[in-house]
């Protein structure tokens, strides 16, 4: 059985290594090595982590198979002062991709957003990124290309989409 749990500054190692173990995989096609540790860096340092969770910026949760991590799920509640949950990252250890882990986080997700009465969910996704059609697939609609600028000259490429609720 799966369960959720949400993270606390404690579990900033366990995001770290699920984090280091999938971005590779999932952007190693798309993004430079050097803007890959750039990102890395910027999102998943320590202070970066701490200053997130401390903060409630994002709340964490992290999917359990008895003892065992398989991935972990940041979302914000209020996105923008709107009736919005937007998922700010998702990511699943690559071993464990494709047992429908990924549409549990969603759902669970779902759930929150409709106990936070949210009118939908949103995130974005690298234009370039095989997850698209994954959201796809779960409802989520693309509703805006967005070019964001992250520092160091370098650009993230993304579709913004949204799942009406």
């Amino acid at each position: 059985m799966i369960t959720l749990k949400e993270a606390s500054i404690a579990d900033i190692n366990t995001i770290q290594e699920i984090a280091n173990k999938t971005w590779p995989i999932t952007y190693g096609e798309i993004l430079s090595k050097e803007q890959l540790n750039y990102m890395m860096d910027l999102i998943y340092s320590d202070e970066s982590l701490i200053k997130q969770i401390q903060n409630q910026e994002q709340l964490f949760y992290i999917a359990y198979e008895e003892t065992s991590v398989l991935a972990f799920i940041a979302i914000e509640h209020n996105y923008k002062s709107e009736a919005v949950t937007r998922i700010h990252k998702i990511y699943i250890l690559p071993e464990t991709q494709g047992k429908g882990i990924g549409k549990l986080l969603i759902d669970a997700v779902q759930k929150l957003a409709n106990e936070n009465n949210s009118t939908s969910l949103s995130l974005n996704v690298n234009r370039f990124n095989k997850a698209l059609a994954f959201y796809q697939k779960l409802g989520f609609e693309i509703i805006a290309e967005e070019n964001i600028e992250i520092g160091n000259g370098y650009l993230m490429e993304d579709y913004k989409m949204e799942k009406k609720l």
